[in-house]
């Protein structure tokens, strides 16, 4: 078996080496990029996935649309194109770039890249081998169901982030 490798960064975001996914999720806390999508509709609903119960790292929660590693020698942006065609079966997005932060859980510590698209129900093709599940929110389900242990806490701080930065959902509609 392949072990997957991911860039190690620095604080400031500067490739200093590379890890396995195992040191990087054994509470080693080595800075690590990852990409997220935040896939919207064309009524700003958000699509949410729900992740294996067989994860390791927040196993049976709902989570960011796509998100994924970065591995070592490829680029932010073709991980994110890579992560939504795996997850979602998303072959050719317009993506822009929202934000970049660090967030640290209690196994690992990510710098974090944010990007959305917009697009048409019907191109998301779920593949099961990736996601469990997954369905389109609208922002006030999402709102009710914060704190209650249903989410991530990477997407409650994503989410928290994206409406402190001022965004609503008609700045996801078409």
């Amino acid at each position: 078996m392949i072990k997957e490798l991911f860039p190690v960064l620095n604080e400031l975001g500067e490739i200093t080496g590379s890890a396995t996914r195992e040191e990087c999720h054994s509470g080693s806390f080595l800075l690590h990029p990852v990409v997220h999508l935040h896939v919207f509709d064309k009524n700003g609903r958000l699509f949410l996935q729900h992740r294996s119960p067989c994860k390791d790292i927040q196993p049976d929660k709902w989570d960011t649309s796509v998100g994924g590693h970065v591995d070592y020698g490829e680029t932010v942006e073709d991980a994110l194109l890579r992560e939504a065609r795996e997850e979602l079966g998303l072959d050719s997005i317009q993506a822009r770039f929202l934000y970049s932060y660090k967030f640290r859980s209690d196994k690992e510590y990510e710098y974090v890249n944010t990007y959305f698209t917009v697009c048409d129900q019907s191109d998301v093709r779920i593949d099961f081998n990736e996601i469990d599940d997954g369905r389109f929110f609208d922002f006030n389900e999402i709102e009710s169901l914060l704190g209650k242990n249903f989410f991530t806490p990477n997407f409650e701080f994503e989410f928290k982030k994206l409406k402190d930065a001022g965004f609503t959902v008609n700045d996801f509609i078409l």
